[in-house]
């Protein structure tokens, strides 16, 4: 495995620094809890690190009046412990703040430690707190950039559709099946990887509540499971008809202008009017010539599917495009 600092690494190293340092400084008592909870509340994403650190404050903040009640009123014995912990853990679930049970108990054991509840004990408590979460919730306001990443999926993934669009019309002219289907598996996990970063995205941003490129690869995602259930039909094709070549005329063109531009209007356009020249024509004459045409019929259908979910996407904002023609004014 190749060894990496990433920039969650990277800021809880230097995060925890500063938290010690700061509270060191104020010369709070058990300063290197403040590292510990710096340590926690760093997380990949700047909303799941806000979620975090609420839940942690909340559940530190309500452990120092449990600690006061039962400790004071009870005693401090290790089996007070055990009891308080019965009942303050379902109340931190029922406030759905559940990730801070860990740094809670550490409160409770710092006040356990003290032996006596005092102003001082819970203005410390509450300062290393403070500390510890906002010095992560800081570190936290600066994630790099994933734009550029998502549109190498984007690319990546529009290129593998290409292929997989001329080989379908290599298989049409000639039944060319030399194809060994690599971009099938390529493109599912590039799919995969790409829908989990863009959503990543949207968690790095308080005020933006949907990604383009999210929707860009739910939308590609869906065009990739219409051309998985094709490529059967295309293959099942063992006779080369006069509408198998106009097919393949049809997608090589169709593979030329993969892009995040919506172009599907004038496709489904050029689709129906290929669809009404094929109800023209002659009809079959054998039983294999049926079949074959039957299949193109199909294959039509699914491509007009294909080109239909792309009609509903919106585009993706600001991103130059170099198919900027005819098409994009349907």
């Amino acid at each position: 495995m190749k060894f990496r600092i990433g920039y969650r690494t990277l800021k809880t190293a230097v995060g925890t620094a500063i938290s010690i340092i700061i509270a060191q400084q104020f010369g709070l008592e058990n300063y290197v809890s403040a590292g510990i909870l710096t340590i926690l509340c760093i997380q990949v994403t700047k909303l799941k690190s806000l979620r975090t650190s609420w839940d942690r404050f909340l559940a530190c903040v309500l452990a120092m009046p449990f600690s006061a009640i039962l400790f004071e009123g009870i005693a401090y014995h290790p089996i007070v412990i055990g009891l308080m912990l019965l009942f303050f853990i379902p109340t931190i679930v029922m406030f759905r703040a559940q990730d801070g049970i860990v740094t809670s108990s550490v409160i409770i054991l710092h006040i356990y430690s003290a032996g006596q509840v005092t102003n001082s004990l819970f203005l410390n408590e509450f300062g290393v707190i403070i500390i510890g979460i906002g010095v992560a919730l800081l570190m936290n306001l600066y994630m790099p950039s994933v734009d550029r990443k998502l549109e190498e999926y984007q690319k990546e993934i529009e290129k593998n559709f290409k292929i997989i669009f001329c080989e379908m019309v290599s298989y049409l002219r000639d039944h060319d099946s030399k194809w060994a289907g690599k971009e099938i598996t390529e493109t599912a996990t590039l799919l995969d990887e790409a829908k989990t970063l863009s959503f990543k995205d949207v968690q790095n941003h308080f005020l933006r509540h949907e990604n383009h490129y999210y929707h860009y690869f739910k939308m590609r995602e869906k065009q990739f499971e219409i051309i998985e259930r094709t490529l059967p039909l295309v293959t099942s094709l063992t006779l080369t008809v006069e509408q198998s070549k106009m097919m393949a005329e049809f997608i090589e063109e169709l593979a030329d202008n993969i892009h995040p531009g919506n172009t599907a209007l004038f496709f489904i356009g050029k689709l129906q009017k290929m669809k009404a020249e094929f109800s023209e024509m002659e009809l079959p004459r054998t039983r294999d010539e049926f079949e074959t045409r039957a299949a193109l019929f199909q294959l039509m259908n699914e491509i007009q599917h294909y080109l239909h979910l792309k009609s509903l996407f919106k585009g993706i904002p600001n991103q130059p495009s170099n198919q900027k023609n005819l098409y994009d004014a349907n």
